[in-house]
């Protein structure tokens, strides 16, 4: 399977759906300043799984929200 990460989440295949259902990921949040892509920057069972993931690519958390993947159907 292919990294998630800098992918949408629309752009996931019905079996990385389903691998990934019930983990977080992180998109950065829009603001008429940036328009950001609705890309994956992080993925993790927690909260702190994705905030220590963000940290350790040099991204500041405060300008992400987290969203939990639901399985397909």
């Amino acid at each position: 399977m292919l990294s998630p990460i800098g992918r949408s989440p629309d752009q996931l295949s019905l079996r990385e759906r389903l691998s990934l259902a019930g983990q977080l990921i992180a998109l950065e949040i829009y603001t008429p300043k940036t328009l950001p892509l609705r890309r994956i920057e992080a993925i993790g069972d927690t909260l702190a799984d994705c905030l220590v993931t963000l940290k350790s690519r040099g991204l500041d958390p405060s300008r992400f929200e987290f969203v939990r993947l639901r399985p397909p159907y």
